[in-house]
């Protein structure tokens, strides 16, 4: 069987959970955005919005709905969104291990939360992504996003977020 047909996304609802997302943002984390905004803020930015504590707590308050994706078993990435009433999901976090990028995973997640929003009634899913994450806006356009906007967003510290929001109709 292959990767690709050996993927299975669950609802994060666990402190397993909690801890095994924690430990792939950190790898991930490290990895991929070490080069493009710097080891200090990839260390902030881990503390501040994907240590386990964070996440735990999002998962606690039902702020966040998170998704872990597993193959045989072993999380591989992971997904959050937000719905706050409004007719749109804030797709706050998706992220892949490098390792099993370009086999459809991350399509598989967004097309899970396209599902959800249309079951919900909403009419577009947003997100922001790092204006010079190149990869990810291509792979977000290739999806059916759009950038529809620039946003730079002071997180604390010295420290921003220099974004593209990319919006993808639902309706």
């Amino acid at each position: 069987m292959s990767e690709k047909t050996n993927i299975i996304i669950k609802r994060a609802e666990s402190r397993q959970d909690a801890g095994d997302i924690a430990k792939l943002a950190e790898k991930i984390w490290t990895e991929h955005y070490t080069p493009i905004i710097g080891t200090e803020q990839v260390r902030y930015m881990l503390d501040k919005f994907q240590s386990f504590d964070r996440i735990y707590s999002d998962i606690i308050s039902g702020e966040y709905q998170y998704f872990v994706a597993l193959c045989s078993g072993i999380p591989i990435g992971y997904a959050s969104i937000k719905t706050d009433g409004n007719k749109d999901i804030f797709l706050s976090k998706l992220y892949v291990e490098k390792a099993y990028r370009g086999k459809g995973i991350a399509k598989k997640m967004v097309n899970m939360v396209k599902d959800i929003g249309i079951k919900g009634g909403y009419d577009y899913i947003w997100l922001t992504v790092n204006k010079n994450n190149s990869g990810s806006i291509e792979a977000y356009k290739r999806m059916g996003f759009n950038i529809i906007d620039k946003i730079i967003t002071d997180i604390g510290a010295g420290f921003v977020m220099d974004d593209y929001k990319m919006q993808l109709k639902l309706t």
